[in-house]
């Protein structure tokens, strides 16, 4: 990396002074801010790091990662996995029989921090205990706390961004020799292209690929250009080997991950070939008809015709397009750096259903950014009210250090306010939904079996096309399996129904 590049230089040392919330809980009342990207499952948060399968091989020495975050920094921990067994560590779940911990941790909010701390605490009291242990902390966050925990409290021995994942060997080897190792540099190029992840122990059946790191877009409210660095698109063909992988291991479900999936744009390194994110959907659907193909996330300025039209030629890329408005006020938009209107958004939704008629369509949005007015607040409930999404992830504004809001804005909206105007809009999207939902009764979907519903051993859960999540009676159908469902009750978060032939 070369540090004299200035741009590669500020983005350095802007994500020295800086953090970002990113992914915070897959539930209608969540709080605080949320970035363009893959929101989390908050089931997930902490869970430790385990292999899909577990090989024969003995280890002398082992890892144990918690991983927070959205499915992207879950994905890096796979990364991780791979380059450590690389170096000869296998994987355990039982902290205190590793010789290395690791947190890797895409989040940060105050609450959020408590629990990472908390939990450095705790395996300060264990290392205490074992002679050799490395703790260490891996993410978007490590610049922040890398002053506190590193230096001042003496909670970890390393400190590891996301752009720098292939350094651990030689970081630990450092630590490991009594030296404080930090690496968390940001690049242009490292995309992980070449790495097979190790799977986590998942369902067996869904999984995540990485096409692309970084952000070029500088949402006002947003550090993710600073901390993840510019976008890069990684390898096509490495992307779709993966998925195919994926498939031949009985996966039946790849997601495409990317901070901006619809600004991929792969060109060979002898500039034959380029690659659009269309294209490259096109590839990866045609891996086998049986596996099926989800993206994420989606600018509403960079999603195409082009891709539109390829959701349309391929029954097994779904029909569900996330796509974050962030609030209804073309004048907070203005404001938020977003580059499009109220208007032009609700032109795209439009082209979305007019090629899709059965799209299902999920957003982000903030209230109480600054400035926000009352009339602001109300044109995004009128953009919810037209547009009906079945799924949203709700906000208030909270200011991040280091972002162009904070730098050239006031957060001058009470948190009392901010409060009342979420809770409206939660209110309206929880009535949309209820209605969205109860629109499906009667109808017949193909559903992808994910596993047991966790209320009953005898009934199966899976989703539809579009995202929604529908639980019949088990019978004799089993994971990975394809089921036509016909729908014949709903609660406001589940299609409820019966398998038919």
């Amino acid at each position: 990396m070369n540090i004299k590049d200035p741009e590669i230089l500020f983005s350095a040392i802007l994500s020295f002074c800086c953090f970002y919330y990113l992914f915070l809980p897959s539930k209608i009342f969540v709080r605080m801010l949320d970035l363009d990207t893959k929101v989390h499952d908050e089931s997930r948060q902490g869970e430790a790091f385990a292999p899909e399968t577990t090989g024969t091989q003995t280890y002398t020495k082992k890892f144990y990662i918690e991983s927070y975050g959205c499915a992207m920094n879950f994905n890096d921990s796979e990364i991780v996995a791979s380059i450590l067994g690389e170096e000869g560590y296998g994987p355990t779940r039982n902290a205190e029989e590793a010789s290395l911990i690791l947190l890797n941790t895409c989040s940060i909010r105050e609450k959020a921090e408590q629990t990472v701390r908390k939990r450095l605490t705790e395996f300060r009291k264990i290392k205490q205990q074992t002679p050799g242990m490395l703790v260490g902390v891996l993410g978007c966050m490590a610049e922040r706390i890398k002053g506190k925990l590193l230096e001042e409290e003496k909670l970890v021995d390393l400190v590891v961004g996301p752009d720098a994942y292939r350094s651990l060997p030689a970081l630990i080897a450092e630590a490991g020799g009594g030296q404080k190792s930090v690496n968390v540099l940001l690049s242009r190029e490292e995309t992980y292209g070449d790495i097979s992840p190790v799977r986590l122990d998942n369902n067996g059946v869904t999984s995540f690929v990485s096409i692309m790191r970084g952000c070029n877009n500088m949402c006002s409210f947003c550090v993710v250009p600073f901390t993840r660095g510019r976008e890069r698109s990684r390898d096509a063909y490495s992307v779709v080997r993966e998925a195919a992988e994926l498939f031949t291991n009985g996966y039946r479900e790849v997601t495409l991950l990317g901070q901006n999936v619809d600004s991929y744009y792969w060109t060979s390194d002898d500039g034959s070939e380029t690659i659009t994110f269309a294209m490259l959907l096109e590839k990866v659907a045609l891996i086998n008809p049986l596996l099926r193909v989800r993206f994420s996330t989606s600018h509403p300025k960079d999603i195409t015709d082009e891709v539109l039209f390829i959701m349309m030629k391929y029954d097994n890329i779904c029909n569900y397009i996330h796509l974050p408005v962030q609030s209804g006020s073309s004048r907070i938009l203005q404001l938020m750096n977003r580059t499009y209107t109220r208007e032009w958004y609700i032109k795209k939704v439009a082209r979305i259903r007019e090629l899709l008629p059965d799209c299902g369509l999920s957003t982000d949005i903030i209230t109480g950014f600054c400035t926000e007015t009352e009339e602001d607040h109300q044109e995004t409930m009128t953009l919810m009210a037209q547009t009906r999404y079945d799924l949203a992830y709700m906000y208030f504004y909270s200011e991040r250090p280091g972002t162009l809001a904070e730098r050239r804005y006031t957060d001058d909206i009470p948190e009392d306010v901010k409060k009342r105007r979420l809770a409206e809009i939660v209110e309206q999207h929880r009535n949309i939904v209820q209605e969205n939902m109860l629109l499906e009764v009667g109808k017949t979907f193909k559903v992808l079996v994910e596993g047991t519903s966790k209320r009953s051993e005898e009934q199966l859960f899976g989703r539809n096309d579009q995202n929604k999540v529908i639980v019949f009676p088990k019978e004799n159908f089993k994971k990975g399996d394809y089921v036509m469902v016909k729908i014949e009750s709903c609660t406001s978060g589940t299609l409820i129904g019966k398998a038919v032939v």
